[in-house]
């Protein structure tokens, strides 16, 4: 009985042994940091649900940008959209899917209480290195009520590749014609002034390292590391403190059908001015990446989750989750996505 035993589990054993088991699937992606810390819950969730792994290393979005350029991954994240010019760069026609939106805050290190208060003609004149010190006329005229430090101004900036720098140097081209002609807006900026860091929590370090130090980083990062940051004045005049509703009333405007859509400056009453998109970048046809049909499905499948069951995660990490007009948008984004000129989702 037992020599029968033995031998049947044996058998079990080659037979097993023989038998390939079905691989799981990951998914590799990179980019923003900004969308960082919801994604790695989503990804988290996502995999205990049903079991697909997601690899995402948050680079920067202008290193998602490149990976996804040249296919090393399956999909690149991005907090500034790719223009017409940088579209044509691409091997294949690539879509942007927005994921959530989210604020880009002025932090400071200041021994103050309250909000300090900053105009978009003070903020263009800090990081152009025009205002020098904390208690310059302009700072204080806005801020009666506090007493700012004879300190200097520690201008404190990215230097990777960044969509929050994209995000904040398209905020201050729409409100400084001189920050437009000499420094202009993009993912990378030849800055007037200031230390760089490499990411948003670098930028967050040496912030709460430096007194007298101001940066900007993701609303995420500030609340982590508690580090006050700064209300600033919208384009109808009032001081908006960044929150998730104001930033859902940034992202109150007309969206177009491929979601490229800038939100700062809005033109909402109540509107955080420095709010934007965050997207998911993928080929179109996703054959283009050398991925399988099967990986491909799995790819939409995740995406078509985040825009919907995954919204649930974005208000208690600080994001603002789609408004049902932006879902509408994305949903007929992810249905076009194809394998092989094949739609996957019906």
């Amino acid at each position: 009985m037992m020599r029968k035993r033995f031998l049947s589990l044996i058998i079990v054993v080659i037979i097993f042994g023989l038998l390939p088991l079905k691989a799981e699937i990951e998914l590799v992606g990179a980019g923003a940091t900004f969308p960082y810390p919801l994604y790695s819950k989503m990804f988290a969730e996502y995999y205990k649900q049903y079991g697909v792994k997601v690899n995402y290393q948050a680079i920067g979005s202008g290193g998602g940008i490149r990976q996804l350029m040249a296919r090393t991954v399956d999909f690149g994240a991005s907090d500034a959209y790719v223009d017409d010019k940088g579209i044509k760069k691409f091997p294949a026609p690539i879509v942007h899917i927005p994921i959530v939106a989210g604020a880009v805050v002025i932090i400071y290190n200041l021994p103050i209480d309250s909000h300090l208060k900053l105009s978009p003609e003070v903020l263009a004149d800090i990081f152009l290195g025009r205002i020098r010190k904390w208690n310059d006329e302009k700072i204080r005229k806005l801020n009666p009520d506090i007493e700012l430090p004879n300190k200097d101004i520690v201008v404190i900036h990215r230097s990777d590749g960044s969509g929050t720098t994209f995000i904040f140097s398209d905020y201050l081209c729409k409100v400084s014609s001189e920050w437009q002609k000499k420094v202009g807006r993009g993912k990378v900026l030849n800055w007037p002034v200031g230390l760089g860091a490499k990411g948003n929590p670098g930028v967050a370090g040496l912030v709460r390292q430096i007194p007298g130090a101001i940066g900007y980083v993701e609303l995420i990062y500030a609340k982590s590391n508690d580090i006050p940051f700064a209300s600033v004045k919208n384009k109808k005049g009032n001081f908006i403190v960044p929150s998730l509703e104001s930033v859902t009333l940034a992202a109150d405007v007309p969206l177009p059908d491929d979601m490229r859509v800038s939100l700062t400056n809005t033109d909402s009453k109540y509107g955080y001015p420095i709010a934007g998109f965050t997207w998911i970048l993928v080929y179109k046809d996703l054959a283009n990446c050398g991925m399988s049909r099967e990986k491909a499905k799995a790819l939409v499948d995740l995406l078509w989750w985040m825009v919907h069951n995954g919204q649930k995660y974005a208000t208690p990490m600080h994001y603002a989750p789609l408004s049902e007009k932006a879902q509408r948008k994305a949903e007929a984004i992810i249905k076009s996505i194809e394998f092989e000129g094949e739609t996957l989702i019906k």
